[in-house]
């Protein structure tokens, strides 16, 4: 049985964590596998913290036994007993390993349950994460290029020594790039990505040519420097097999995606303003006369689209936004880049090169 220390293969086995810092901390940083059931709630802790700073720290443990007492111990305790037994290999996890995480075990120890703890909490946890990610970034990788709709995710996803950042960031990468599930905090991000590297533990990486932003999150600068020096295969597929990836990706499966998730009238409000929201974060690269032509256009698209279920009409906007703005600005990026490619081709001819 792991002590608690052993904390690469605690993350590799994606082991249950039981969180019980409060949900500010959660928020800020976790990892994949956990739960926040917290010990204290934010207000809670915080007054604990005020009381820490100015009365010391027994009084501060006096007042966190009165705040979690009676009823809201019982209740907590609760939910802590079932989830240690819908999650028998877990452990519990606080910020550094101390008070809170021997409370709950010490409680939960009271009502019949012997569960076990991280040593170090979750800043061990966390520290072991970013180290794992400095090795394993040391590995060579192969980066995937192309014009927006080249498939270069589907590529890395498809790829055994893929790793996706895109969807490890929920965005994918461009204006239009938000998905449903909201981008995790920074160090969330971080953690997920040393997560799916140590799972995988690759002899190279497989990734996709991104810049040092997808959305919110950024790339952790050791991948980072890394990817500079790394070659790049490019996709190159017609204009239209492109554009009907887009359709296919920002237009069904988007509207599809929101009325799942939100139902058929809230879910068109939200796919329209998503669309809406990607053409106005260009909008000065764009020319507000063009943005204002892209707008109308996008309009008459959603009213046909809406009409008729078809998404064609889109083509209308997509097609001149992807001749005018996105592949000059690829090209241009990516010419900056020319020492380092080493394939171009189609994408079965990329997909074919890759296994070799």
């Amino acid at each position: 049985m792991n002590d608690g220390t052993d904390y690469r293969a605690i993350l590799t086995a994606d082991t249950p964590l039981i969180d019980v810092r409060a949900p500010v901390e959660f928020a800020q940083g976790t990892m994949p596998a956990a739960i926040n059931l917290p010990l204290m709630n934010d207000d809670e802790r915080a007054a604990v913290g005020t009381c820490y700073k100015r009365q010391g720290p027994e009084a501060a443990l006096a007042l966190g036994h009165r705040l979690v007492s009676g009823e809201t111990r019982e209740q907590r305790l609760e939910a802590w007993r079932a989830a240690c037994f819908a999650r028998p290999q877990g452990y519990i996890c606080c910020a550094r390993g101390g008070q809170r995480s021997h409370i709950v075990q010490a409680w939960l120890k009271e009502a019949g349950v012997d569960y076990p703890l991280i040593r170090g909490g979750y800043k061990a946890l966390r520290q072991a994460a970013m180290q794992a990610t400095v090795e394993q970034a040391q590995k060579p990788s192969v980066l995937i290029g192309g014009c927006t709709g080249s498939g270069k995710t589907l590529l890395v996803k498809a790829h055994p020594e893929g790793v996706d950042l895109e969807g490890l960031a929920h965005h994918r990468g461009s204006s239009f790039g938000r998905t449903l599930a909201p981008q995790l905090s920074q160090a969330s991000f971080e953690n997920h990505l040393a997560v799916e590297l140590l799972k995988k533990d690759a002899t190279r990486w497989v990734l996709e040519d991104e810049g040092r932003m997808i959305g919110s999150n950024h790339l952790p600068e050791c991948l980072r420097d890394r990817m500079t020096q790394s070659p790049i295969v490019v996709v190159e597929d017609p204009f239209e097999v492109r554009l009907e990836r887009l359709r296919e990706e920002y237009f069904a499966q988007m509207w599809q995606a929101f009325r799942e998730a939100r139902g058929e009238e809230a879910g068109w409000l939200e796919y329209r303003d998503y669309l809406h929201h990607g053409l106005f974060a260009i909008r000065r690269r764009l020319g507000l006369q063009r943005y204002a032509e892209f707008t109308a256009l996008l309009d008459c698209a959603l009213d046909d689209q809406q009409r008729t279920g078809s998404t064609e009409a889109h083509f209308s906007w997509l097609a001149p936004l992807l001749n005018d703005y996105y592949d000059p600005m690829y090209r241009y990026q990516l010419e900056k880049k020319a020492e380092k490619i080493v394939y171009r081709g189609t994408y079965g001819d990329v997909s074919e090169w890759l296994s070799r």
